[in-house]
């Protein structure tokens, strides 16, 4: 039966994979990695010797039919990313909705993704929630977080370490000083660290820490 695989990977820890993940990634016939240099390490750390090939947001899109005939032909992928789950901010999502307009067979595994240990960690309300992801780099950025301010939901974010102390300063600026968020990095791993309190207390923790790693921000709704 033609089909792919949608594995997630471990976010740090590296035992943080199912049986099952790793019985799929030895039984395809082919893996396709955001980063094939990553992956190995994860691979070699299994004794999973299946083929694998680059597959990223630089070369998706001439990559894209050329997969999904090997697919029609009989071959099997799996897709996975550096870390978490395929399409959750990673490549995977024009992958899956071009298998599904040609008839392919979808099977995800669930499996790591930072946003949920962040939101269920941060003591804030997790019983209803929005993802936004990365915000915009530049332009949209702070209309996007304008859009937010009236959310009543929990908010969750991604942001890498040389724009979070931007980002905390635009919540400041946007949603007030004393909205509560909470901040975690590095998570399953050594140094994962998580700090909680107003937007004002945490941008002035995070402006006298080492800022290393990558970052989940958990914001709570508005009132």
């Amino acid at each position: 039966m033609n089909k792919i695989y949608i594995i997630p990977t471990p976010i740090g820890n590296l035992e943080d994979i199912t049986f099952r993940a790793i019985i799929t990634l030895k039984n395809v016939d082919c893996i396709l990695a955001e980063d094939t240099r990553k992956s190995k390490k994860l691979l070699n750390h299994y004794n999973i010797s299946t083929k694998i090939i680059s597959y990223h947001q630089y070369n998706e899109h001439q990559k894209l039919m050329k997969i999904i005939e090997n697919i029609k032909s009989g071959i099997n992928y799996a897709i996975i990313s550096d870390a978490g789950t395929p399409s959750i901010s990673d490549p995977g999502f024009l992958l899956v909705r071009e298998c599904i307009k040609n008839d392919i067979l979808v099977e995800t595994l669930p499996g790591p993704t930072a946003l949920i240990p962040a939101l269920v960690n941060s003591g804030l309300a997790s019983d209803r929630f929005v993802f936004e992801g990365f915000l915009p780099h530049k332009k949209g950025r702070l209309k996007r977080l304008l859009k937010l301010k009236a959310e009543e939901r929990t908010i969750v974010l991604y942001e890498s370490p040389h724009r979070l102390l931007k980002t905390l300063s635009s919540l400041i600026e946007i949603f007030g000083s004393g909205r509560k968020v909470s901040v975690s990095r590095e998570l399953t791993k050594i140094y994962e660290e998580t700090k909680r309190g107003t937007v004002k207390e945490v941008l002035d923790y995070f402006s006298r820490a080492k800022i290393k790693g990558e970052f989940v921000i958990v914001i709570e709704g508005g009132k």
